[in-house]
């Protein structure tokens, strides 16, 4: 459903996939459905289409069709519930990371520090099942670990000065709501504020959900998951993503490290389909503004079985 979620780069994405008629398939973040729809389109009766989302409300959006599976969980266990249904390899595995629209444009999700937000609690779980909050993590998270969040995930080399700020609002208030987050931290803002602010709320949003360790996981699991000749189809929407599916893609692991046999020749996980991230069209940028930073990779698995380096 197009109001939830307006899904990126559809076309570039299904022909990606390669879709088979009769394949097996995973979209790992469900949200409105956009893309996994248009996967059921090139699908026939035998094909099968699993797809994954942690947030409840995307569950609503279950699609009515007997060749579909919605399974409400984070897609770090992807492998774990393809093998209770099971599923062993699949044909493709799709993933278009960050925030829904949806997400953002809720004002109690607290993503966003639009000034009708302000009020509003800083949440910023993906999945409301969680016990941690933004608001609960800055509370309770030593100083150390807030600037390493800050450093590493938005960019912020004055972090320690945020960092500080924070630490002294938390000697006599409880950090609650998006506004008083906003209050503490824009004074120690290096350019356009409303830049400074979104790495921030990107920062903070990346540690409280464990999107880099739940994107690890999902691209480990995805290389045994997929068959030879596989496609692996992952849109990112910043560098920290892009630069961890380029590794993974080019090297077999997160961190980029070249594995050699015994002979020195290297180890083929993937064949990059595209050697560049497809961008956006400038079209489809006008239409919906929030694609503006999506990269698209897509990789086929290596028909020549290799070891388990994970």
């Amino acid at each position: 459903m197009s109001e939830y979620h307006i899904p990126a780069m559809v076309r570039e994405t299904i022909e990606g996939l390669n879709i088979k008629p009769d394949g097996i398939y995973v979209d790992v973040t469900f949200g409105g459905g956009g893309h996994s729809r248009a996967i059921l389109s090139r699908l026939g009766d035998k094909g099968r289409l699993i797809a994954f989302d942690q947030d409840e409300n995307a569950i609503r959006n279950k699609i009515d069709d007997p060749r579909f599976t919605l399974i409400h969980s984070n897609f770090r266990y992807v492998r774990r519930f393809l093998r209770y249904y099971e599923i062993g390899t699949v044909d493709g595995l799709l993933a278009d990371l960050g925030v829904s629209s949806h997400q953002l444009d809720d004002p109690d999700r607290g993503f966003a520090f639009r000034h009708k937000e302000l009020a509003m609690p800083l949440d910023m779980r993906m999945n409301q099942d969680m016990d941690m909050s933004a608001a609960v993590y800055l509370n309770q998270k030593d100083g150390n670990t807030l600037q390493d969040i800050f450093k590493k995930y938005g960019e912020i080399w004055n972090a320690n000065k945020v960092v500080t700020a924070i630490l002294d609002y938390r000697k006599k208030n409880k950090l609650q709501t998006i506004g008083q987050f906003v209050q503490i931290v824009t004074p120690y803002a290096i350019g356009p504020v409303n830049q400074y602010l979104a790495k921030l709320f990107q920062a903070l949003r990346i540690a409280v959900n464990d999107e880099m360790g739940a994107l690890q996981s999902m691209l480990e699991d995805a290389e045994q998951l997929l068959k030879p000749g596989g496609r692996l189809v992952i849109i990112s929407y910043h560098s920290l993503e892009d630069r961890m599916v380029k590794h993974v893609i080019q090297s077999g692991n997160v961190e980029g490290n070249v594995i050699q046999d015994q002979y020195g020749n290297k180890k083929s996980y993937y064949t990059a389909i595209t050697k560049k991230p497809l961008l956006p069209k400038e079209e489809e940028v006008k239409e919906n503004y929030r694609v503006r930073s999506a990269r698209l990779r897509i990789a086929e698995k290596s028909a020549v079985k290799t070891a388990n380096i994970f």
